[in-house]
């Protein structure tokens, strides 16, 4: 008799300006990371995304792609921003400054 596989739930999260992706998946009980990360790799989703070197976290901690998942751990992976965000306060500060000033 065989033992039986112990599979977990996990979830794959990305997010873009206008739109998130989130993949359920069914892994391995000793699944990690960098499993996880395999298995949505041919996700049309995710096309354009570096998945070897992007930062991925589990709800919010940056991890390592060695760390072993637990049933419902949400897998993220973050990309990088198209702006700092002190950059775009004072762009908009300038410009409310400037519509003000016009009134």
């Amino acid at each position: 008799m065989s033992a039986a596989r112990i599979e977990m739930r996990i979830e794959v999260a990305i997010a873009w300006h206008d739109r998130q992706c989130v993949v359920e998946l069914d892994l391995p009980a000793e699944a990690t990371v960098a499993d996880a990360l395999q298995r949505v790799a041919t996700n049309a989703e995710f096309a354009g995304v570096d998945l070897r070197t992007a930062p991925v976290g589990i709800y919010g901690r940056v991890v390592d792609r060695g760390q072993r998942l637990r049933e419902g751990d949400r897998v993220e992976i973050y990309r990088s921003l198209a702006i700092d965000p002190m950059s775009a306060r004072r762009r908009r500060a300038r410009r409310d400054v400037s519509r003000r000033a016009a009134d």
